[in-house]
């Protein structure tokens, strides 16, 4: 069982420039229901423990100084609302780092629950929607899909800020592997 301060992760970037503005450390929440058509991260669904980390552990073993901020996505990172609202805190509070977060749910669906409503003050830019296949967006815009919204809580972005230099980001770590990234697939890797 993941208690509150531990999250199920299915993977964290260091570093990334596709993810959002600047440097960011990328958060790939383990875990959705929404089985869209398509999602770019199937991997990501399956509920059960893949990697789990405490909020302290994910800071202490991938922060670097030099990133802007922290982007989150999955899965779907409100399904650990818990982990998740101390992980954007501490980003926050701590590191003075701004946070973008990527969720499937509505913005209208999160300020119905109260569970999920606690983190908005946490979230710089948020945005909302499950990906839609036959939306998928075709322009440097970081989002999967033409129907999700972008909604700035704080004024530190605009969406022009959202254009990304590439669809896709190709990192080789030390240890050899290949880990790709962004708004699409490479078809080489695969």
């Amino acid at each position: 069982m993941i208690g509150k301060s531990t999250l199920n992760v299915h993977a964290v970037l260091p570093s990334s420039t596709v993810n959002g503005p600047g440097s960011r450390m990328v958060i790939f929440f383990q875990g959705c229901t929404r089985g869209c058509p398509g999602c770019f991260n199937p991997d990501t669904h399956p509920i059960g423990p893949r990697e789990t980390f405490s909020v302290e552990d994910i800071f202490s073993r991938f922060y670097s100084t030099g990133l802007e901020g922290i982007s989150v996505s999955g899965g779907e990172p409100f399904l650990q609302p818990d982990g998740l609202m101390g992980l954007l805190k501490t980003a926050r509070e701590r590191y003075n780092l701004n946070t973008v977060l990527y969720t499937g749910f509505t913005y209208e669906e999160i300020l119905e629950t109260p569970a999920l409503l606690i983190s908005l003050p946490y979230i710089d830019v948020l945005i909302d929607g499950a990906y839609e296949n036959e939306k998928k967006e075709k322009s440097l815009l970081a989002r999967g899909s033409t129907n999700q919204r972008f909604h700035f809580l704080t004024n530190r972005y605009e969406l022009a800020d959202f254009h990304m230099p590439g669809k896709v980001e190709v990192i080789i770590g030390s240890d050899g592997v290949i880990k790709e990234t962004g708004f699409s697939r490479i078809d080489i890797l695969h």
